[in-house]
């Protein structure tokens, strides 16, 4: 699995599933249930993990979104 995007904005994670999803691009959202240890504070990212032989498509997938900006370096 290799990390697409690492973030906090919950809405934005939900999106990003959602659109991978609808694309049939497996996904993990990684860390999500950490929010039960650090109380909802927001301190820990979210990352969003892709197979890597579906990383250059789900990549194209968020740039035509307009989440380029949010793409992790890879």
């Amino acid at each position: 699995m290799v990390e697409l995007i690492r973030t906090n904005d919950a809405i934005l994670i939900g999106f990003v599933e959602s659109l991978l999803k609808q694309a049939k691009i497996p996904v993990l959202v990684a860390d999500r249930h950490i929010s039960a240890l650090e109380g909802s504070i927001g301190a820990f990212p979210r990352r969003v993990l892709v197979p890597a032989d579906w990383l250059t498509q789900a990549r194209r997938l968020m740039i035509e979104a307009g989440l380029a900006a949010e793409l992790r370096d890879g």
